[in-house]
């Protein structure tokens, strides 16, 4: 117990002294930091007190002078007034004005000359001009033009004897200020410019002469009434200021600047130079006040160099701080590195929340984007939809069906921006709805299937035909894991194939475990080296990252044994039990791989292997850590295999539920591909000396109800037809092939036209009924041109089921194969809609169009407007409408504001309806369904708050339509067809 408490108190005293030396290290840094700043403050506001004071002086002084000046000149308006007007004869002209202001020039040293300007109106011009014996000039010299009245100057100073005769009011500048003058009857100063002797900066003064003694109330219509003229003067203001620091003590520590700053936005010098910004270190404004109150002047002083810190405040802390870490040495020493370790953690916090508030602003961002992208997708996908219900040729409709399918890929795509931000709020939810999970993966290889075949690789889909064909699940989310897991292999894969297969968990074999030469994350065993020729038995030939999907094992998944147990990911997987399916869908590529150093973290979002990999192919790393976050939410678990230079296999499991009849919902609704009828029991002949490559493009074949038969090469199908040792059976009736599809490396262009005469001999012969049409398999689309001459088609891979019907069907001249629940799929929707009336409310003009066009296909009646305040006059009650579509951005009002409208509307309505004895009270509530481009739960949140009843996103197809309505919709009964 003793040793307990000697401990404890041992601890306590540790950091008891710890503390108390960091405090003194602190406050020891504190103290002198803050008397070195302090004195540093005190010289500085000494500094700038002393600044301030010159710089008042100053100003003080430069009105003052300045005003003595303006006395003078005020001092010989009235001298003008007196001796020329007040006396008759006049007492003054020319010679005699001349003589008095060069005798009295001493007293006006800041003036370069004086001049008068007589005011003269038009009508009195020509008798002036005749007294004057001169013309009234410009001031450009030229005779003034026709005005009300001019102002020429009649008396002037020898120093400006050049201006006689000139109009003072034909520049635009000098008639404001003369007109100022006489109605304010005080002096006034025109902008600074150059006078032309001294080519100093100058400005002009002007003070109006009036014939007779004014009063100090005077308005300005008697003032103008009573001027007789005007009298200017010249100020040199750099000499008056030089003059002005010339008796200053002291001038060559400060510099001095004076200003017009009548427009402060563009302030004019008068005095100085202009100095750059990084030199106004400290400086002082002081106002000046020349007399007229419209122009505004200040001057601006400040040191010719830095004041410079005291040499005490820089010593006497500095020598405080010595003391006192000597002091301290032995503490501060001790903890150092503990501060450092605490900062250094201080700021990664900070950055961490910098970092996470930036991926909100980031997802914030991309919702936006992504909401103004999917508004012209809306349009693009409507466009084919009416496309596709025009008359088309098989070859239009399948690359309009191909372009739908790739838009509706985009939108999936788009949507991905969305995901990060509702991963991180936890809002990301999956629906369970049913779906076909083969013509999913149908859509994501037509999506990649320009780029496969522009890079030459294999681009293969298998589906096990155990996993049942309707499924219950989100598709959506289903579809956007795939996408992002083939897009990045296909984007890494520059030669061999890209290979997506599906199976049930329960009948993955576990031997393939036992047989890895590579452990999971992709550990490669260095001592197993592959031979670069070695032909391997894969999908293209080359060699896999998991060696496990061997031929062999391929074959054995294809087999019809017992069900085998695996493991995934170092752990058990749960077999599918009672209405749940866990699903292994795996998806091999023999690309580039990935690094073993960078394995760890192909899972982090925004990261990728390494810089190279961004630089040569692209991508944000973002798609990997979404399809994590699905998985997971699915109920499984993903993972990969991967070796650098062979390849990778991405494998992840998902669990979903089957369909059954209890579901409640028209499987069939939920297709997105119907494929025809018309080749069940069709012979084909399949010619492929790899298995693998075989049993996928038998999977397609098989789902046409097409019967296939495989061979290795051109001569075992001539045995076959011919019927040598009863090959395949083919030589009897009813069991000959149509069509002999060959892959490209198993037919020799050399050898068509044997195999093609042949096929005729034993047409003749009877030993066939028909000749075999000849589809050749390709997977680059350059390879069409050695084909062959005999060739009668050619189908580019990836292989998908509605490509070979559509290829089919043109070779064998069938024409347009329909199933029965392709002529009668919209069947329930026409009911719904048909004959209904429908307005639809978007500011979209082409939204409206793909919008009216498809609610028209179904026989409903549209209207539509594109704001809301015209869907609130057409909506006034009785309306004749059974459910409008209300877009929720527009201008003016938006959709959720046009909705509370509605139905405040019909609430009034509502209440003021007459009650009719023994009826019901009928109440008015038009079905409103929001249309709109977000997705996100906000939206939808805000869409049944305002009074909206369903949300429809853009872009809409038949499904989600029908889905929509079919709540607030009552359908005619539907006649059996």
């Amino acid at each position: 117990m003793g040793l307990k408490t000697g401990a404890g108190g041992e601890k306590r005293w540790w950091w008891n002294r710890n503390v108390i030396m960091v405090l003194w290290v602190m406050l020891s840094v504190g103290f002198c930091i803050g008397l070195h700043c302090h004195m540093r403050t005190e010289s500085m506001r000494k500094a700038e007190e002393t600044l301030t004071s010159m710089c008042e002086e100053r100003a003080r002084m430069l009105q003052e002078q300045f005003a003595v000046s303006v006395n003078h000149v005020h001092a010989l308006a009235i001298l003008v007034s007196t001796f020329h007007y007040q006396k008759s004869p006049p007492a003054l002209d020319q010679e005699t004005f001349a003589d008095y202001t060069a005798s009295t020039a001493f007293e006006r040293p800041l003036l370069n000359g004086v001049a008068y300007a007589q005011r003269v109106v038009h009508a009195e011009r020509q008798l002036f001009e005749n007294q004057q014996g001169w013309m009234i000039k410009t001031m450009k010299r030229d005779p003034s033009p026709v005005q009300d009245e001019y102002a020429p100057v009649i008396y002037s100073q020898e120093t400006v004897s050049y201006i006689e005769a000139l109009d003072m009011m034909s520049g635009e500048e000098d008639r404001e200020n003369i007109l100022r003058a006489r109605a304010t009857g005080k002096a006034v100063l025109t902008r600074p410019f150059r006078l032309l002797e001294s080519n100093h900066l100058g400005v002009v003064l002007t003070f109006p002469v009036y014939l007779l003694d004014l009063p100090d109330d005077a308005t300005a219509e008697e003032r103008v009434r009573a001027t007789a003229g005007y009298l200017g003067g010249a100020f040199d203001v750099e000499s008056l200021v030089e003059n002005l620091l010339r008796q200053l003590a002291g001038n060559q520590e400060i510099m001095v600047n004076v200003y017009d700053v009548t427009n402060a936005s563009e302030p004019l010098i008068m005095y100085g130079t202009n100095p750059p910004d990084d030199h106004m270190l400290l400086s002082h404004v002081s106002m000046l006040d020349f007399g007229d109150p419209f122009r505004k002047h200040q001057m601006k002083c400040r040191y010719r160099e830095k004041p410079p810190v005291s040499l005490s405040s820089i010593t006497t802390p500095s020598g405080i701080f010595v003391i006192c870490m000597l002091v301290g040495y032995i503490g501060y020493a001790a903890w150092s590195h503990y501060d450092n370790v605490k900062e250094d953690f201080r700021k990664m916090e900070e950055l961490k929340k910098q970092a996470e508030a930036a991926d909100v602003a980031k997802s914030q961002f991309l919702a936006t984007v992504s909401h103004e992208i999917r508004t012209p997708m809306n349009g693009v996908l409507g466009m084919l939809d009416m496309l596709l219900d025009t008359n088309l040729n098989l070859t239009q409709k399948d690359y309009a069906q191909t372009a739908q399918v790739c838009g509706r890929a985009l939108i999936s795509l788009i949507n991905e921006v969305l995901d990060r931000a509702k991963i991180e709020a936890g809002k990301l939810e999956i629906e369970s709805v049913p779906f076909d999970l083969r013509s999913i993966l149908d859509d994501v290889i037509s999506l990649f299937s320009a780029k496969s075949r522009e890079k030459g690789i294999e681009l293969a889909v298998y589906v096990s035909e155990r996993v049942p064909s309707i499924l219950m699940g989100d598709p959506g989310r289903f579809r956007q894991i795939i996408t992002n897991l083939v897009g990045n292999s296909v984007k890494f894969t520059e030669r061999g194939h890209v290979f997506v297969q599906v199976h049930l968990v329960e009948h993955v074999n576990m031997a393939m475990n036992a047989t890895a030469e590579t452990g999971l994350n992709g550990h490669v065993n260095e001592v197993n080296k592959k031979s670069a020729t070695t032909v391997f038995n894969t999908l293209s030939g080359l060699e896999v990252a998991d060696s496990r999907n061997s031929c062999e094992s391929f074959k054995l998944l294809l087999s019809h044994g017992a069900s085998l147990s695996c493991t995934f990911g170092g752990g058990s997987v749960p077999e599918s039990i009672a209405d749940k399916v866990t699903l292994m869908v795996s998806v091999e590529d023999t690309g580039i791989g990935i690094p073993v150093h960078a394995q760890d973290r192909v899972f982090t979002p925004f990261m990728q292997a390494d810089s190279s990999t961004s630089r040569n192919y692209g991508g944000t790393g973002i798609g990997l850590s979404i399809s994590k976050c699905l998985v997971e939410l699915m109920g499984g678990k993903i993972n990969f295999i991967s070796q650098p230079h062979v390849g990778s296999t991405f494998m992840f499991t998902a669990v979903l539920q089957k369909c059954g009849k209890s579901a409640g919902v028209d499987t069939k609704r939920s297709l997105s591909e119907v494929l025809p009828t018309c080749f069940r029991g069709m012979r084909v002949t399949l010619v492929d000396r790899r298995a693998v490559r075989a049993a996928v493009t038998k999977y397609h074949l098989q789902r046409l109800g097409i019967i296939i038969e495989d061979v290795s090469t051109g001569n075992e199908v001539l045995c076959a037809l011919s019927g040598q040792n009863d090959c395949l059976n083919s030589s009897q009736p009813g069991k000959q092939p149509s069509i002999l599809l060959i892959e490209k490396d198993s037919w020799d262009p050399k050898v068509d036209v044997h195999i093609q005469n042949q096929l005729l001999e034993y047409k003749e012969a009877g030993r066939i009924q028909v000749v075999p049409k000849v589809v050749l398999l390709l997977t680059i689309e350059s390879d069409k041109t050695g084909a062959g001459s005999h060739v009668d088609a050619i189908i580019v891979k990836p292989l998908r089921a509605s490509t070979i019907a559509t290829c089919f069907q043109q070779m064998l001249g069938m024409g347009k194969c329909q199933n029965k629940d392709t002529l009668n799929g919209s069947t329930s929707l026409r009911g719904l809609l048909d004959g209904k009336n429908i307005l639809v409310v978007d500011d979209n003009k082409v939204n409206l169009r793909v919008a009216a066009a498809a609610l028209k296909k179904y026989g409903a009646k549209v209207v539509c407007v594109e704001s809301g305040k015209s869907a609130l006059s057409l909506l006034q009650h009785p309306h004749k409408f059974d459910a409008c579509f209300m877009d929720v951005q527009m201008p003016e009002m938006d959709g959720f504001e046009a909705t509370r409208q509605i139905r405040l509307m019909e609430n009034k309505a509502n209440e003021e309806a007459p009650l009719e004895e023994g009826s019901v009270k009928a109440k008015w509530r038009l079905p409103i369904l929001a249309m709109t481009a977000d997705v996100i739960q906000a939206t939808h949140e805000e869409c049944v708050k305002c009074g909206m009843d369903g949300y429809v996103s853009k872009p809409f197809e038949e499904a989600q339509l029908y889905q929509a309505v079919a709540r607030f919709v009552v359908s005619q009964p539907i006649p059996d067809s």
